[in-house]
This record gives structure tokens, sequence and C-alpha cells, in this order.
């Protein structure tokens, strides 16, 4: 049924300044934005990773309104190959640490901040997502 990420979408009160900082941490320019009924951006998207993966960032304002206020739901964990550098940097750029660097088990390392638009960014090493990329073996 659950084939893999296709969106992951975040709320925020400011998608363009969202949009300015991820392109910091993530170094490429978001690929597609939209604009809202009122000129304002309303959605900013990037394609990221070795799938292209998309993640998204939409005004608050279109929110459904059982979403509540502040960090919330699930944590979406995007592999890194550097954790301790890659919370390092994403602390150094505002971010605030939410979960330490903690082992569930071996190969499965995670750690999580808050980004300075309140959204929960989950950071990890994960063995699996690694065996994934190795070409199969005939």
């Amino acid at each position: 049924m659950l084939r893999g990420i296709a969106t992951a979408n975040c709320y925020v009160d400011d998608p363009a300044a969202a949009a300015a900082w991820y392109a910091e941490v993530l170094g490429i320019e978001p690929y597609f934005h939209r604009d809202g009924p009122d000129g304002r951006p309303a959605y900013v998207e990037f394609r990221i990773g070795d799938h292209q993966q998309e993640l998204g960032f939409i005004d608050r304002r279109f929110a459904p309104a059982t979403l509540g206020e502040g960090p919330a739901g699930a944590i979406v964990h995007w592999h890194v190959d550097d954790l301790e550098g890659s919370l390092e940097r994403l602390v150094s750029l505002g971010a605030t640490e939410l979960s330490p660097i903690t082992e569930h088990g071996p190969g499965f390392v995670t750690a999580s901040v808050v980004d300075p638009f309140g959204t929960v960014l989950g950071i990890m090493t994960n063995v699996h997502y690694l065996a994934q990329l190795e070409p199969a073996t005939p």
C-alpha cells in the first residue's frame, strides 16, 4: 500500500522565508512555487535526495482546520550521511534541537530539530536506505 514518500508538506507562516532557509540548508533553489489569490507565495517545493522526493512548504492559512499550533504529527526522517555534522549545521542555521542523536538499533540513528518556521525536521542514518541504493546482484 505505502510505497514511498511522494511529498512531505509542511505548513508555515511564511513560505518564502522557509524556501530561503531551506535553499541555504539544501544548497539548491526550489523547483516550483505557486502564489495564492492575493499574490503572496502560497506553496514552494524542492526535489531532494537520491529519489528526488518532494519537500513542500504551504502557507499555514491553507492548513486543514484540524491542525493545531506548534509542531505535531508524524516526524519524517531524511537520511543523511553525516548525522552529527548535519545536526550541527541545522542548529547553526537557526533550528532548535528537538531530539538529540539517539541510536534505535545497529544502523538506525535519529535526531530532529524544529526549523525557524515551527516544522519538525527529522534526520537519520539508516542502513535500509543505503542498501536500497546498492545495485542488485544477480
